[in-house]
């Protein structure tokens, strides 16, 4: 039995005094509101109504059920339009992390366009390249590249990052362009990316066909945030491999120069994540929804799928 109908059920025949009134308009056959207020009484083990051929009353249980009840049906009446008016105009404030460039690359450049849509969504934003505890810190949802295997966590996909390998033309001026990754052994210097927190750096694969190379390279300095790391590259400090969303732009504009043409890495999966036991709020459902849609948009990323090998 469905417990909330059968007391819906008994309340508007209280309301009309009829069975047949209460099934008018409610919209059900009249057997069927006898049978949800018998299979009420029979849940409950007491008589609720009183019933003769010209009235229907409550009796002294069933007047005292009907009063609570009538207020915790109107109440959760209340509470179902309330979220149901947040669904449609979601309202509050949002924590949100992820890496520095995904913020001021991706992100912030559309970030007006959410404000127009949910303009009652208050977003704090966590730029950094750290992990983030999200039950700890009281983080809704954070967005990061890579594989996610945490079972307490929710990974939806965003896009795939194709990785680039590039300089500024004032290092390729010094050093000479490389025509395959091998060269990159000696006589060049790699900017080092260093994941934060760690003393792992992310590894330089790279392949063409059925060769692949493996570079360790040297290099004159390591960062472990991606903002400074291509501020390295722009400064000829040496030749970066990050994700094309970081470089794409000053390749398109000459500042960068795309280097081992028919190379490329494996593409890396971006992922927003949310804890797996906690409620998700209308105000994260939609933003989530639009960091899809954001991320389906850029030229920088791929649709999510298997990564290229």
């Amino acid at each position: 039995m469905d417990n909330l109908t059968a007391v819906r059920t008994f309340l508007r025949v209280v309301e009309t005094g009829s069975f047949a009134r209460a099934a008018d308009t409610l919209q059900l056959p009249r057997n069927t509101v006898t049978k949800l207020v018998q299979q009420l009484e029979a849940h409950l083990r007491i008589k609720l109504l009183n019933r003769t051929t010209r009235r229907v009353s409550p009796t002294s249980d069933g007047t005292a059920y009907y009063e609570r009840m009538a207020r915790l049906v109107e109440e959760w009446d209340e509470v179902e339009d309330e979220l149901a008016r947040a669904r449609s105009h979601p309202r509050g404030r949002l924590r949100v992390d992820m890496g520095t460039t995904v913020a001021s690359l991706l992100l912030m450049p559309s970030l007006a366009a959410f404000h127009a849509r949910y303009p009652d969504v208050q977003i704090d934003i966590g730029a950094s390249d750290r992990p983030v505890d999200l039950v700890g810190e009281r983080v809704d949802c954070v967005i990061r590249a890579g594989t996610v295997t945490d079972p307490s966590l929710i990974a939806r996909p965003l896009g795939r990052l194709p990785q680039a390998v590039c300089a500024s033309p004032a290092y390729l001026a010094a050093h000479g362009v490389p025509t395959h990754p091998s060269e990159l052994e000696d006589g060049h210097t790699l900017i080092r990316y260093v994941f934060a927190g760690s003393n792992r750096f992310q590894p330089l694969a790279l392949a063409r066909g059925d060769e692949t190379v493996q570079v360790k390279g040297r290099h004159f300095v390591s960062v472990n945030e991606s903002g400074a790391l291509l501020s390295a590259a722009l400064a000829g400090l040496g030749i970066m491999h990050a994700p094309a969303f970081i470089s794409g732009r000053h390749i398109d504009s000459g500042a960068l120069v795309p280097l081992l043409a028919g190379w490329r890495g494996p593409d890396v999966p971006l992922h927003i994540i949310y804890p797996a036991n906690r409620h998700l709020s209308a105000r994260v459902r939609v933003f989530v929804d639009w960091m899809i849609e954001l991320f389906r948009a850029s030229p920088y990323t791929l649709p999510p799928g298997p990564p290229r090998a």
